[in-house]
């Protein structure tokens, strides 16, 4: 039996997993967590005493066949005046037989890949079909990704980026618009960016709304994937009294973690859950729709052996 553990680097992460498995890692990981056929045990998200950082620690396995899975990292805010990312992380796999390390894989990429992606997954399910514009609030790593996630399974024309600085949003418009080929526009307030827009995606770590359900049109899906711990909460209520069904990655985790759903007081009976809306179990009225992602270990476990596989099937 080889003892070599793998050892997987950002670059060889965007290589080996791309968009479109991403998705299908993510869709795969949410059905099975609905059909109650993962180990997820409660993450840690925990707030430093000494800083604005959070160290997170996610431990979780998909399937029999593939091995337990661990990240730890942490979250720093201010990462993001220096154009680097706001999380940081490493993520160690385990053999399913004998529980010894078989990679470590960058945390950076797996989350941000995985994140977008079911991100993406979670639009398919709940956006009109023919919904063509998308505004988005921030422009660092997330905003990046969503736009080209979300342009994988929605015909985007036009693409609003806010972010509180000028110089990061408009260099993420040119960007964006260089590579999607689409009309990507800089805008100078979240307003603008939200106003109108089919599908909104607000991946900040605002602990202030930037979302504001008063400029929301009557079919708009709203996703939020800052809002990860009780005091970020990037959409205020009228976001919730306005949404038809509030959706998020797995209500038991989502009532202890998201800011907007424990502002709003709901419990789990109140949240449908994505993976049972992908199996067929449920459905959501039309309308405005609320998804809420706090990020799961299952998540990562379904990314990072998706990667592991297929550097095996490289080599």
């Amino acid at each position: 039996m080889s003892t070599e553990i793998l050892s997987l680097s950002g670059s060889d992460v965007e290589s080996l997993l791309d968009l479109d498995a991403a998705m299908a890692s993510q869709r795969a990981a949410f059905v099975a967590l609905a059909r109650g056929a993962v180990d997820l045990p409660p993450k840690i998200m925990h707030p430093s005493r000494f800083d604005d950082s959070v160290v997170l620690a996610y431990v979780a396995r998909v399937s029999g066949r593939t091995g337990a899975v661990a990240k730890i990292g942490s979250v720093n805010p201010g990462n993001a005046g220096a154009g680097l990312p706001t999380v940081s992380a490493i993520v160690v796999a385990l053999d399913p037989g004998t529980g010894r390390p078989v990679a470590i894989v960058d945390g950076v990429a797996i989350t941000t890949l995985r994140t977008a992606a079911a991100s993406a997954v979670a639009v398919d399910a709940l956006a009109r079909a023919d919904a063509g514009s998308l505004g988005v609030l921030g422009s660092g790593v997330q905003g990046r990704a969503h736009v080209r996630a979300i342009a994988r399974v929605r015909p985007l024309r036009t693409v609003r980026v806010w972010s509180p600085t000028a110089e990061h949003r408009e260099r993420a418009a040119a960007e964006l618009a260089g590579e999607l080929g689409i009309d990507v526009r800089a805008v100078d307030g979240a307003e603008r960016a939200v106003a109108g827009m089919d599908i909104v995606a607000a991946c900040t770590l605002s602990r202030q709304p930037v979302v504001r359900g008063e400029w929301l049109g009557p079919e708009c899906t709203v996703v939020s994937v800052g809002s990860f711990e009780p005091g970020r909460r990037e959409v205020d209520r009228e976001v919730i009294r306005r949404a038809g069904a509030v959706v998020v990655d797995d209500p038991g985790t989502a009532v202890e973690h998201a800011g907007p759903v424990m502002d709003a007081r709901l419990g789990p009976a109140d949240l449908v859950p994505l993976g049972a809306v992908l199996a067929g179990d449920r459905s959501v009225p039309s309308g405005i729709v609320f998804y809420n992602s706090v990020g799961l270990g299952v998540q990562d476990a379904a990314a990072a052996w998706a990667v592991i596989d297929a550097a095996r099937a490289r080599r």
